[in-house]
């Protein structure tokens, strides 16, 4: 039977439950949102009859305990399963709060940067095991700051690569792939040119690849937290189609090659931190009118290939909005929203089997 006629439906809608979490809980930060919560809202979310078919998480408290046990595991994969999803990509808690610690940092920080990275694959591998994860990657970053990084540009980006070389090793074991998030606030991957010299560093494109996210990576066109040569658009930059086309074209030509999970977002072009999160991309709803990006249109650039041909390389996509206020994830019509805007790059970029 033809495919032409059937509506698309790969690659698989995912929302992410971190942003219940992310920004959230610290002193003078508002409280955490529960996981339920969050899988109640994905779960609802329908745009003409079409729902989420999944979500991705962070293996990290409140929303999950990395040292859980397997009666736990099941316990999560029942629960998600009970609400008609999957589980798709999960974060490693790789961070200082959360029991990890920087991967340029000292040997005992890296070491318990690589502990976590061991965890979150086992869990991972678990997941897949139980039925409940049909596809998805562990995320990671750096878990270290801009600042800390310049102290030693070269020191501490050798360290990373290490660090990341080794980690991606324990993902081999598991038969897990780890994604690497391009996002401004990680020491030394805070732009484009960076991130692909960690990349390249690594050279185990089987086992470690970059997670682009459309909020943070557009912060990559203006050279936050870069040097001046790492900005692909001027100053005299105002959003003109012909110039952001042509920017787009070149960031991702260097990183769609080694691109192996994406989160479809907005961003308005400006930067925000909350709680313990430094500043990074400032998510925005995709109703937003300050936001820069043709959602539907822009996710071409990530998920077709520089001939325009859809890729398929990517089985799920998944909607990152951290740091918006309470009073806005727990509104129902947020979620359907966002799904909207889901719905149509599948409609766009997607594909039928």
């Amino acid at each position: 039977m033809s495919t032409t006629a059937q509506p698309n439906n790969y690659p698989k809608l995912h929302n992410a439950a971190w942003p219940g979490i992310v920004g959230k809980g610290d002193p003078g930060a508002e409280p955490a949102i529960d996981f339920d919560t969050i899988l109640d809202l994905t779960a609802k979310a329908k745009v003409n009859g079409v729902g989420f078919d999944g979500i991705n998480l962070n293996l990290s408290a409140p929303h999950f305990d990395i040292d859980s046990t397997d009666d736990d595991i099941k316990r999560l994969a029942d629960k998600v399963a009970a609400r008609g999803l999957v589980i798709g990509s999960v974060g490693a808690p790789i961070w200082a709060p959360t029991g990890g610690g920087s991967a340029m940092g000292s040997d005992e920080e890296r070491g318990r940067f690589l502990t976590q990275v061991r965890k979150g694959c086992a869990i991972a591998r678990k997941l897949t095991d139980l039925g409940i994860r049909p596809d998805g990657i562990v995320r990671i970053d750096s878990a270290g700051g801009v600042t800390e990084w310049k102290e030693d540009r070269n020191g501490n980006t050798a360290k990373i690569v290490a660090t990341f070389g080794e980690a991606a090793r324990i993902a081999a074991g598991f038969g897990e792939r780890l994604a690497a998030e391009g996002e401004i606030c990680w020491g030394g991957m805070q732009s484009w040119k960076y991130m692909l010299q960690i990349l390249e560093g690594v050279g185990d494109p089987a086992h470690l690849g970059f997670e682009a996210d459309m909020a943070h990576t557009l912060l990559y066109l203006l050279g936050y937290n870069a040097p001046k040569s790492h900005r692909i658009v001027s100053k005299d930059f105002h959003w003109e189609p012909a110039r952001f086309h042509s920017a787009m074209k070149k960031l991702t030509k260097a990183l769609r090659p080694w691109t192996i999970d994406f989160h479809v977002a907005q961003n308005d072009a400006t930067v925000k931190g909350s709680g313990s999160h430094d500043k990074t991309g400032r998510h925005c709803l995709p109703t937003d009118v300050n936001g820069k990006l043709n959602i539907g249109r822009d996710a071409a650039y990530w998920l077709r290939d520089g001939k325009g041909v859809v890729t398929k390389k990517i089985r799920h996509i998944c909607w990152d909005g951290c740091m918006f206020s309470n009073e806005t994830l727990l509104k129902q019509q947020t979620w359907n929203d966002i799904l909207a805007a889901m719905i149509q790059v599948r409609e766009n970029h997607g594909w039928a089997e």
